[in-house]
């Protein structure tokens, strides 16, 4: 007997039409969306029961082949992965060539360190020829504290002699109100990344939410399961897609440090392992700012400074 040659959703086991048909409603357009999936998002998505909602990712992941595979394989994937410009060249030099596609960096610091700014210059340096520094996509930017200015985008974009309006028209922002509508954004994303050719997902800030809606001691292991999952989603997407995910974060004063900075990023363990790169960011004089690599899988700890001025970011 010919084994069943799975090319469609509705090739899947357990798949009809209805089924094909929520399933795209909720994002999983095709195989490879399925197969990253967890049961409980099939079960939500479409009323399925876990057993056949297991099944379906399973044979989603077969017919994709996905599973153990040799070292030099995922090296010849690495080598598909991109390097989006800073705007400086030192940050780019310290992260080893700029943000990373298929990762998830995050920059945490005080107010007033730039956190931002370099996600302003970011969803314009997007915009540009891979050739410049950029990757010839649009950018998704979820807006968690109201600070997106598209009064700062213009004049980023001045400074780079681009069109103004094309820029500001492939910056796509939404604005979240709560946590599990931040969420739901994330999880949402996959639509508007394949209708718009999106090359950066934003999120300014990641902890600002989850922050504000789960306060006290008691609330902290719901916050952290929630933090988790919505990093997993963000992930899925830099994999999926081949494109970075850039987040800022918050920070707290750590009283019982005695010796040394006592700032600390929000969201613990749950965001310093879900993050591939970790930058400290803090002001020095003047326009001048310091980042520190605080983690990163390949990359040794240092220090690079920028400046943030009226043209953006740069050295």
């Amino acid at each position: 007997m010919t084994k069943k040659v799975i090319e469609e959703i509705e090739d899947l086991p357990g798949v009809g039409t209805t089924t094909a048909e929520k399933l795209r409603a909720a994002g999983f357009n095709t195989l490879e969306s399925i197969s990253v999936a967890a049961a409980g998002e099939l079960m939500d998505a479409a009323g399925l029961g876990e057993a056949t909602s297991t099944k379906i990712i399973s044979a989603a992941r077969e017919a994709l082949e996905i599973g153990f595979e040799s070292a030099d394989k995922i090296l010849e994937r690495r080598k598909l992965v991109h390097r989006l410009s800073t705007g400086s060249e030192e940050l780019d030099n310290l992260l080893g060539g700029g943000i990373e596609s298929q990762a998830i960096t995050e920059v945490y610091g005080r107010f007033g360190s730039g956190k931002s700014q370099l996600a302003f210059q970011l969803s314009v340096n997007v915009q540009k020829p891979e050739g410049e520094g950029g990757l010839g996509g649009a950018c998704l930017f979820i807006d968690t504290e109201s600070t997106f200015r598209p009064e700062r985008v213009q004049q980023i974009a001045e400074a780079n002699e681009m069109d103004v309006d094309e820029v500001l028209k492939n910056i796509f922002v939404a604005k979240a109100f709560n946590a599990d509508h931040q969420m739901l954004l994330a999880e949402k994303a996959n639509e508007i990344i394949e209708e718009h050719n999106i090359k950066l997902i934003i999120v300014d800030s990641l902890t600002s939410r989850f922050r504000s809606d789960f306060m006290g001691r008691g609330t902290l292991a719901g916050r952290q399961q929630k933090l988790n999952k919505h990093m997993h989603a963000l992930k899925k997407w830099a994999d999926l897609y081949n494109i970075p995910i850039f987040v800022t974060n918050q920070v707290m004063a750590n009283p019982g440090l005695l010796f040394g900075d006592p700032t600390t990023p929000i969201g613990g363990h749950i965001v310093g392992h879900q993050s591939t790169y970790r930058i400290y960011l803090r002001k020095s004089k003047e326009d001048k700012r310091i980042a520190r690599l605080v983690d990163a899988p390949s990359m040794p700890d240092g220090e690079a400074v920028f400046r943030v001025t009226s043209r953006g970011i740069g050295d």
